[in-house]
């Protein structure tokens, strides 16, 4: 066996391993989601089972839409057919599962593109994340504007607090969308990077995407961020939160953006984005229980259920070590 099918059959046994314990930990351990009154729930039938059905259809949709950015990201690498860019798609949420903000979700994709185009890949998924991370930062900026003019009630008490919180936010967003669509200078701004300094050539990808592609990559990470915001608004109604659509929507747009900007690992993902939901939606009154729950239930079914899948998928699937050119 070479070294490079050696490395990698220890990285996907690593990646599977610390997978598993990590979902039992949070469904079963001693304070995991099954272990406090969830199981049951499930038992006695209180889960709106429609909507959870709805939801894991929506999960596919949502995952869908990500495999068609993830090849939209790599038509200037490889062409890979949708059912590999699926596959691969969720064979990431496996990696990202175990470390920090998911950021780890491209090394489980590029595994499925051959050896040579594999760093090429990285750099394009970069532009993938810089995109999700532009619609999350512009969606809860507008969400939080949308709650302060409605005098929603919000986890701090002071105006000025929400005005500050709005200006950084539209700070940033006008930052990284100029970096966006200005692939060439991200492109530049990476190579700042000692340890990028190596990889220039296959950074060069950056520099040639097109404006009209990196519009459909944005749209796509939007079209996702709405179908996963609308699962939790489902969630959140189906347990008895009794908001408005609108107001939902507006809330979880803020739970997404200062979720986002928490770093979480492992053990505590699922907690911080927890204890978010509650901050921001006891003050309108919603029960932390509700929250809590459509919290867990949202990550079961969008994150756990996949990065099963997705560990499977990356231990069993046909992945190449040698390069076909130089």
């Amino acid at each position: 066996m070479s070294l490079g099918r050696a490395l990698l059959m220890v990285f996907r046994w690593g990646i599977f391993l610390l997978a598993c314990v990590f979902l039992y930990v949070r469904l079963f351990g001693p304070k995991g989601i099954l272990a406090n009154g969830g199981l049951g729930r499930i038992m006695e039938g209180e889960l709106p089972w429609p909507t959870v059905l709805i939801c894991v259809v929506l999960m596919f949709v949502n995952w869908a839409v990500e495999a068609v950015k993830w090849r939209a990201l790599l038509t200037r690498v490889e062409h890979l057919s949708f059912l590999r860019a699926f596959t691969s798609t969720i064979a990431g949420t496996s990696v990202g599962l175990v470390t920090i903000n998911r950021t780890g979700e491209f090394l489980g994709r590029v595994l499925f593109l051959a050896p040579e185009d594999r760093v090429a890949g990285s750099f394009a998924s970069a532009l993938g994340s810089m995109a999700q991370f532009v619609v999350t930062l512009l969606f809860g900026g507008l969400g939080l504007v949308a709650l302060t003019i409605l005098h929603i009630p919000l986890p701090w008490p002071s105006g000025w607090i929400s005005g500050m919180l709005a200006t950084l936010t539209a700070l940033v967003t006008c930052a990284a969308l100029v970096l966006f669509l200005h692939p060439g200078l991200f492109r530049q701004l990476l190579l700042i990077v000692p340890f990028l300094r190596r990889f220039e050539r296959a950074s060069f990808v950056l520099s040639q995407f097109e404006r009209s592609d990196l519009i459909t990559i944005l749209l796509l990470s939007a079209g996702r961020y709405i179908v996963f915001g609308s699962q939790y608004v489902l969630l959140l109604s189906a347990f008895g939160a009794g908001l408005d659509p609108f107001t939902s929507m507006a809330a979880i747009t803020v739970i997404y953006l200062i979720a986002t900007l928490i770093p979480s690992i492992m053990l505590t993902e699922l907690g911080v984005r927890g204890s978010v939901a509650v901050a921001v939606l006891e003050p309108m009154g919603i029960l932390g229980g509700i929250a809590l729950i459509a919290t867990s239930c949202l990550w079961i079914i969008n994150v756990a259920a996949p990065a099963c899948a997705g560990s499977l998928i990356l231990l069993f699937a046909r992945i190449r070590t040698k390069r076909d050119r130089p």
